[in-house]
């Protein structure tokens, strides 16, 4: 049985690679200037490339294909967490409120920065994931203070205070952008709804060690949060710290949810759909199911990103509304899912 499981999970590890890779074909290939596999080759191995390519291939389209791969591998994997520690299939970095804390601190650091993102370069650069992480980490303290029961962490109060301070955190963002210049405020509302549309290689420099640092401190702790999906007495009697692992495992989720939504902004529901695509494909275990989680949230951001710019030509759909028309009814099917076991 176990030899039947790891066959299927390495089946679809590599099945998702190929989409993957599909889909990085397709983005690069496609767009308003069209660029055949042959020049697309030649460019990336620097072979006679022309400057028109380069331009096209290194300056739009490939990082912006990066920047959606990682923060969908980020978001996927963070989602998973949470809702593992949660013990709630429902829940999400929006719906805890990490992704409006983080981008409360980032719509904070743009209303002071007054635009100058671009112009100054790295510093300012380097400086977004660090904002963000601040905002996620001043939310998951409040959510914790208010969540805190009897010296345990309820997870069900921690969903309703979430849901809350995500509220607050919405509106404080929504009053800064709205005393923004014009300028500021247009670039403020794309970022909100969720949008790579200005990716470039600083944003990857700038995000990248964090996923770097995280996601690996994540997996280590598979084994963990299998556990947690036992009730906590069961967790402590074997031996964990629960509130110990917990605090490490949440910390590590908002410092990757903050580096993701640093660079663009708030995409909801891909924390949500990805463990859920990803159970049914590979079962419960974590040490399965956060790879093929990263592997399902990339290609959710990055075909969402595709739609997006291609199907709405002239105008661009932030990627965050294109994930939204499919996650609302993925979130209302699980809702009605969920209130059918429970009548059963």
């Amino acid at each position: 049985m176990n030899k039947l499981t790891n066959q299927r999970f390495l089946g679809v590890l590599l099945a998702g690679l190929a989409l993957i890779l599909a889909t990085i074909y397709i983005s690069l290939t496609n767009g308003t200037f069209d660029i055949g596999i042959r020049d697309v080759v030649r460019t990336l191995l620097r072979i006679h490339p022309l400057p028109e390519h380069d331009l096209v291939i290194f300056e739009f389209r490939l990082p912006r294909i990066i920047i959606g791969l990682l923060v969908g591998a980020g978001l996927g994997v963070a989602g998973a967490v949470i809702q593992s520690i949660t013990r709630n299939g429902l829940a999400d970095p929006g719906i805890l409120g990490i992704n409006s804390g983080a981008g409360a601190a980032m719509v904070i650091f743009l209303f002071f920065y007054q635009g100058k993102i671009r112009s100054d370069g790295w510093l300012s650069i380097l400086a977004m994931p660090i904002f963000g992480l601040l905002g996620g980490l001043l939310a998951a303290v409040l959510i914790y203070m208010f969540s805190w029961k009897n010296g345990r962490l309820e997870p069900q109060r921690l969903l309703l205070t979430g849901i809350a301070i995500a509220s607050g955190l919405s509106a404080v963002s929504l009053y800064l952008t709205l005393k923004m210049n014009p300028g500021d405020f247009e670039m403020a509302a794309v970022w909100n709804m969720g949008s790579i549309y200005s990716a470039n290689w600083k944003y990857i420099v700038a995000m990248l060690p964090w996923l770097a640092l995280l996601i690996p401190i994540v997996v280590r702790k598979a084994y963990t949060l299998d556990l947690f999906q036992l009730d906590e007495d069961s967790v402590i009697s074997v031996g964990v710290a629960s509130e110990k692992e917990k605090a490490l495992l949440l910390l590590s989720s908002i410092g990757i949810v903050s580096a993701c939504v640093a660079v663009s902004g708030g995409i909801g529901f891909v924390g949500l759909m990805a463990p859920h695509i990803a159970r049914r494909l590979v079962g419960q275990a974590h040490r399965r199911m956060l790879p093929v989680c990263g592997i399902v949230g990339a290609l959710l951001v990055m075909l969402a990103d595709y739609i997006g710019k291609t199907v709405f030509t002239p105008s661009e759909l932030p990627v965050g509304v294109v994930i939204a028309i499919i996650g609302v009814p993925y979130f209302i099917f699980l809702l009605y899912r969920a209130k059918g076991r429970s009548s059963a």
